[in-house]
């Protein structure tokens, strides 16, 4: 066991419930994690020196199996649906208990102390208590770290108790099956357990201050890329996966804030992380150079595979999962500033993939209209390689990321319409999807298009053009781009049916209406006005 400078509190442990006799690994290097992972068979080394590992059973989050305890907190404030599942206090402390003594059988503990939220008055403390090093690795990469001083009189606010290897039994813990997470507001606490994927741990957290930053803060949360030019004007891009959310945002004229979650204070943007996950598959160097280059010593890679008979990895393989990723500092991208803390936004953008080809490739948005695509939260997923499979699936996701938000969507997208107004901000809905036609006919507009389209719209070119209303969606299009073919602005123009067109625009206008039905009774009225209009 490695010697240590720093040692919790005995009374803190005890506090916690768990005892200083056993083997703690407290605020181990990163050096150290990937030996003891590699000592005790937990992964591998990829030729760029990378620590490699299998997440298990579980290589994504499982929203049916994230539960929030019901109590005197989230009773009549959490917005109980399908995504915000509540629990009994009983089984929080059940699975809790039989968690810390699983951990007081298995000898080895790490824990580390972390913090979330760049800006200094709105920082967290978290203490995050793992059963294996790669666990912990996770943690140190993608929160913000302590320095040594800082840890000296270290206080945490919250803690996470993860445990890949227990299971819980459903029929005495309240549980759908033998995976969790669980979100106690009162007790400050995330219990995640029967799953190794790393992802539930950031977004447990994620998911708390979505709750406690919007009511008690009067912060914006987001879930969203940042990026700041060289005057310090500040752009946010929100998008489902899939959109170009990371893509988009790693400019190499402008700084990276932070690439999936922010606040939006009265002065400021800032990181809730101090690292990026990312996806790797059909990584390449050309691609996506900083993750690219990122995927060294430090990093952990998750379920990817190695060419045979080398340990190189293999990005184009999704043998074990589509949802490969890569954790590590936000440091190890070239252009990141820290900490990560921006001024106010002066351009937002929401990206889509529409694969039905109906929606403008640029198109700017009234306050009313930016709320209710936020709520919508609307892209399509193709399914690709999937045989026999012609038609994309639409995906509507509130907030672009509803198992992550606690409150209704009214709530976020009231606060975005406020900051919108206050600061005067640009809203641009951008179409990264189809044009000319839907999936199958059209084609994926062009990257190059789209940077262009987006340079523009930053660096004031589109301030000044002519606009024309789409013909259902009410979003304004300019009419001309520097360095864009006029020709495709207006995806009606693209189409050489035109007829086919109002068709396949009027469907997605009615799956846009049928999905917002269930916002409609906790939004104002400029939202609702700012609907599709729906040809009968």
């Amino acid at each position: 066991m490695p010697v240590q400078t720093l040692m919790i509190p005995t009374e803190q442990l005890e506090e916690l419930g768990l005892s200083d006799e056993m083997n703690i690994h407290y605020q181990l290097s990163p050096e150290e994690l990937v030996q003891q992972a590699l000592t005790r068979g937990e992964g591998k080394l990829n030729s760029t020196g990378a620590l490699c590992i299998n997440t298990g059973e579980f290589t994504g989050r499982s929203p049916q199996d994230k539960f929030t305890v019901k109590d005197a907190i989230t009773e009549n404030t959490v917005n109980w649906n399908h995504l915000n599942i509540p629990i009994e206090e009983k089984y929080f402390f059940r699975l809790k208990e039989k968690m810390l003594a699983y951990m007081e059988d298995k000898q080895d503990i790490w824990i580390r102390d972390v913090y979330a939220c760049a800006e200094p008055k709105h920082r967290m403390n978290i203490r995050v208590i793992n059963e294996n090093p790669w666990s912990n690795l996770f943690a140190y990469n993608m929160f913000l770290r302590p320095c040594e001083e800082e840890l000296e009189n270290f206080e945490p606010e919250w803690h996470i108790i993860q445990a890949p290897s227990f299971k819980a039994d459903p029929a005495t813990d309240g549980t759908r099956q033998h995976n969790f997470a669980i979100i106690s507001f009162t007790h400050k606490t995330i219990l995640i357990g029967g799953t190794g994927y790393t992802g539930e741990i950031k977004k447990g957290i994620f998911s708390v201050l979505n709750f406690v930053l919007p009511q008690n803060k009067n912060v914006l949360s987001m879930h969203c890329s940042a990026n700041m030019g060289k005057n310090g004007d500040v752009a946010v891009f929100f998008g489902l996966s899939g959109t170009g959310k990371t893509t988009l945002s790693a400019d190499p004229n402008r700084k990276l804030i932070g690439d999936d979650e922010h606040g939006w204070t009265a002065s400021s943007v800032f990181n809730f992380e101090g690292g990026c996950y990312a996806k790797t598959i059909d990584l390449s160097e050309e691609k996506e150079p900083e993750i690219f280059n990122a995927i060294r010593p430090g990093a952990l890679v998750e379920n990817v595979v190695f060419f045979p008979g080398t340990n190189r990895i293999d990005f184009s393989s999704s043998k074990i999962t589509e949802n490969t990723r890569v954790s590590y500092p936000l440091d190890y991208i070239s252009n990141a500033i820290e900490p990560g803390i921006g001024g106010l936004p002066k351009n937002i953008f929401f990206l889509t993939c529409d694969a039905s080809g109906v929606l403008p490739p640029i198109s700017k948005l009234t306050p009313g209209q930016a709320m209710y695509q936020f709520i919508s939260g609307y892209t399509a997923k193709v399914a690709g390689t999937e045989a026999g499979v012609t038609e994309p699936k639409l995906a509507f996701s509130a907030c672009f990321g509803a198992p992550f938000m606690p409150l209704h969507p009214g709530k976020y997208a009231e606060m975005l319409g406020n900051k919108m107004k206050e600061n005067n901000v640009n809203v641009w809905m951008v179409n990264t999807g189809w044009n000319g036609g839907p999936y199958g006919v059209g084609h994926r507009m062009k990257l190059s298009y789209t940077r262009a389209m987006i340079t523009a719209a930053l660096n004031g070119s589109l301030d000044n053009v002519e606009y024309a209303p789409h013909c259902v969606f009410g979003m304004m299009m300019p009419l001309s781009c520097p360095n864009v073919p006029a020709e495709i602005l207006n995806p009606r123009n693209t189409w050489e049916d035109k007829t086919a067109y109002d068709i396949k625009a009027n469907e997605l206008a009615k799956q846009f209406v049928t999905n917002f039905e269930k916002y409609a009774s906790g939004v104002s009225e400029e939202i609702l006005a700012a609907a599709p209009k729906v040809q009968e």
